[in-house]
């Protein structure tokens, strides 16, 4: 089964995306990119040939083989368990706890606030319009970053990345909601915990690779 292609149904900008790339790199896994538009044509991931790969029509998706894995905090877990080598989750059970917590501050109180089709429900329900969309961004991303500042910087467990001295979940989850953060022009510098380990991060090719522009689908600079 792990010799079994990998295709990754992406979106270049998708944070959720962006997280399960940085653990197939950390993992040193070759996997194929399947673009899906979440913009064109209002959007391929409506299409009734992605809603039979993915009901919920969100990015990602991970196909092993003709298995179909979706949410990317499982597709994650499935990597890791799969893979074992460079594991992303610590082996005592306390510090797989504080990962956990971090990864879902990230991924189910901050992301699920300001992604695309809430962004899009603020415009056509409530008329909001770009400025308007960016400071509901900043106010969440904003709430989420000062409780993870807090809990990195008061926790001896944090080292060079979210817990100790080697990239775990949380920081695939981390790094891809700082990226929203700037987009959106949330000031980081009340942050700097969560800013060092950004740049740490980023200095590693996993990371570096897994970004948004530097995927096949995303527009020319």
């Amino acid at each position: 089964m792990n010799g079994e292609s990998l295709k990754l149904y992406s979106y270049w900008r998708s944070s959720a995306a962006f997280r399960v790339r940085i653990a197939l790199n950390l993992k040193g896994l070759e996997y194929q990119i399947i673009p899906v538009n979440l913009l064109q044509g209002g959007g391929e991931q409506h299409g009734a040939a992605y809603r039979e790969i993915n009901p919920q029509e969100l990015v990602p998706v991970l196909m092993h083989g003709q298995r179909v894995f979706r949410q990317s905090l499982a597709i994650i877990d499935y990597l890791d368990e799969t893979w074992p080598d460079t594991p992303l989750m610590p082996t005592i059970a306390r510090d797989r706890e504080r990962v956990r917590a971090i990864a879902q501050a990230v991924a189910c109180d901050i992301h699920p606030l300001n992604n695309l089709r809430v962004q899009q429900y603020l415009t056509n329900e409530f008329g909001a319009d770009e400025a308007a969309r960016e400071k509901w961004m900043r106010h969440w991303i904003a709430t989420g970053f000062a409780a993870i500042e807090q809990l990195l910087d008061d926790n001896p467990s944090t080292g060079e990345f979210c817990e100790g001295d080697v990239p775990t979940m949380a920081d695939c989850c981390l790094v891809p909601q700082v990226f929203n953060a700037r987009r959106a022009g949330l000031d980081l510098a009340p942050y700097p915990v969560i800013s060092r380990i950004e740049r740490a991060c980023m200095a590693l090719p996993a990371f570096d690779a897994a970004q948004p522009s530097k995927q096949p689908d995303a527009p020319p600079a």
